[in-house]
């Protein structure tokens, strides 16, 4: 079988769209082990079209699973080292002089691609990370006076280390809404660590002796259409009203308890409700329902909100996070 002839067959649509995702969510879990939380979200993204900002410690397999998602799907990966030396045109190209001809021609940056991988992106100046405030919020980006449309597939996932804050530049706040989820992830558990040792001597064995097989790719086709699927969910009047008033509480505490008044300075955005929205949706789509309950929309509450919720000083110096804020939420404000 030539390599064309192969290519087509892993093309070839597995099923209907839940179970390909079904599928490729029971696959990704086998190779990327202790870190369900990060696949689950990885998906959820993808059907949501959103971006997903992760921050964990180093050596937490961020790199490895989006890699391993862009392998089994249909289009193109990238991966972007930040670093502070890093130029807006490295990330979105720049226009190049052809001398035979005499004009200028635009040459593409790795923005272009499908699935990217943003590695450490608050190492990354302002100027950089403008731009692709720009490419993550409207799908295309500006060059001179030129806009180019980025692919209708396009998800950037990016990392950043908890640890280490020297010659770092925090994301702005403009920035942080922009993505769909903020994830936090942690070291494995024990048994966990244990069938990632031997899932890594299995590849080192593999690698030596031959090439990995190819593997079935979920096409670009089957994405959209469950992208359709999971915005058809049906979400019942009293699960939306719970979910509006969450938001709404994050916005006016005070009923709520003097406590999140004071904690809070400024609650999430209209972009917070789309998003947990659509996150919830596209959990409960994975999930198997037809239909979403309280506890999607609680699920994902952590998730779509601690980076949209602005904590007053009083809440740093006590010691509470975005984290404790949303808990609270979620236990005050009754499920209609």
């Amino acid at each position: 079988m030539n390599s064309e002839t192969a290519r087509q067959t892993a093309l070839t649509p597995a099923n209907t769209p839940r179970e390909a995702f079904q599928d490729l969510c029971r696959e990704l879990e086998t190779c990327i082990i202790g870190q369900d939380k990060l696949v689950e979200h990885l998906l959820i993204a993808l059907l949501a079209d959103g971006h997903l900002l992760v921050e964990g410690a180093p050596g937490l397999a961020k790199t490895t699973a989006i890699k391993e998602l862009a392998s089994r799907i249909e289009g193109d990966f990238h991966r972007l080292q930040f670093t502070p030396d890093l130029l807006p045109g490295d990330l979105t190209g720049t226009d190049i002089y052809r001398p035979q001809s005499g004009a200028f021609e635009f040459q593409r940056g790795p923005i272009f691609h499908n699935l990217i991988l943003a590695d450490e992106i608050n190492r990354a100046p302002a100027k950089v990370q403008s731009a692709l405030l720009e490419a993550m919020g409207e799908h295309q980006i500006t060059v001179g006076q030129t806009t180019y449309r980025l692919p209708r597939l396009f998800l950037v996932m990016a990392t950043q280390n908890p640890i280490e804050h020297e010659g770092t530049y925090p994301l702005p706040e403009a920035q942080l809404d922009r993505f769909l989820m903020h994830l936090r992830i942690d070291y494995p558990q024990a048994a966990a660590e244990k069938r990632i040792l031997e899932l890594a001597r299995r590849r080192a064995q593999s690698e030596a002796s031959a090439p990995a097989p190819n593997r079935p790719l979920l096409t670009q086709e089957q994405i959209f259409d469950a992208r359709q699927q999971v915005l058809a969910m049906h979400m019942a009047a009293p699960v939306e009203e719970y979910l509006v008033q969450l938001l709404l509480a994050s916005r006016s505490p005070a009923p709520y308890g003097d406590d999140l008044a004071r904690w809070i300075s400024y609650g999430a955005s209209p972009r917070g409700t789309i998003a947990l929205d659509r996150c919830a949706r596209a959990r409960a789509w994975l999930q198997g329902r037809d239909f979403v309950s309280p506890q999607d929309v609680q699920s994902v509450a952590f998730e779509t909100l601690r980076h949209r919720i602005l904590l007053s000083f009083e809440a740093e110096a006590e010691g509470i996070d975005s984290d404790r804020v949303i808990d609270e939420l979620i236990q005050r404000v009754p499920v209609s």
